[in-house]
């Protein structure tokens, strides 16, 4: 009588701080976990029809007067057209809404708060680069917010899905005597520190992760805000009862 083929064990859940150990060294590593998250966090893989198309593009660039830098083209090439990774809070601008404002010595601005409070652009005297840097627009002026803008698709990418519409979300006021839970039992994800738009209080932005389980704490101070989200709702479950604040939800 043959034997039954054994069942492989199901796949972990993604855990971001390990698909970003080492940080996002270049554009291709940062497509590369784009890619991954969309398939194994979002659930649906990327498809061609998820970009905006070179003619598009094409188009912006007539209008505006100068080459988008490579990694816009390529962000917007892979994902622009993704709304559950790119527009749920804080929206990726479509291509044909791209525009120039005059602050900061000139910024092309490619992200929105979702009220109007706060931007996010590339200046204009570095937009030749490559993977140039990127600015924030806050409630102190245009500060410096991740110095290639590969990073910051990374992070709009996570904050969006961080964000997102559902009843996997929660946050809650974290006190200091909770930390060590936080410390012990998540881990940083490699990203560089980076200013929450509402200013200096609450920044820095820092992320951690395990296995199907996301969080970004909002500043250093006590009874700082962390926002969390689960793959699924066991997952939130267990980040309540890892961390059992405040929790606006739970």
């Amino acid at each position: 009588m043959p034997k039954p083929t054994p069942v492989p064990p199901p796949e972990p859940p993604l855990d971001v701080s390990v698909a970003l150990r080492g940080g996002v060294t270049g554009r291709d590593r940062a497509w590369g976990f784009l890619r991954r998250f969309a398939d194994e966090w979002a659930g649906l893989p990327l498809r061609p029809e998820d970009g905006c198309a070179t003619a598009e593009l094409d188009a912006v660039e007539a209008e505006l007067g100068f080459r988008l830098p490579a990694a816009l083209r390529e962000g917007y090439a892979l994902l622009g057209r993704r709304d559950d990774l790119t527009r749920q809070q804080d929206p990726l601008l479509p291509p044909p809404a791209l525009q120039v404002v005059d602050d900061h010595g000139g910024v092309l601005v490619f992200r929105h708060e979702n009220q109007g409070c706060a931007s996010w652009g590339i200046p204009l005297d570095e937009i030749e680069q490559d993977d140039p840097p990127v600015v924030v627009e806050s409630h102190d002026g245009w500060v410096p917010f991740l110095d290639r803008l590969s990073v910051a698709w990374v992070e709009l990418v996570l904050s969006e899905s961080l964000l997102g519409v559902g009843s996997l979300y929660d946050a809650c006021e974290l006190p200091d005597a909770l930390l060590p839970d936080l410390l012990a039992r998540y881990t940083r994800v490699e990203l560089p520190d980076h200013p929450m738009w509402v200013g200096a209080a609450c920044s820095p932005l820092r992320w951690y992760a395990a296995p199907g389980r996301l969080l970004r704490r909002d500043g250093v101070f006590d009874h700082c805000w962390v926002h969390a989200r689960g793959r699924t709702a066991a997952d939130l479950e267990t980040i309540r009862a890892d961390l059992p604040g405040p929790w606006v939800v739970g």
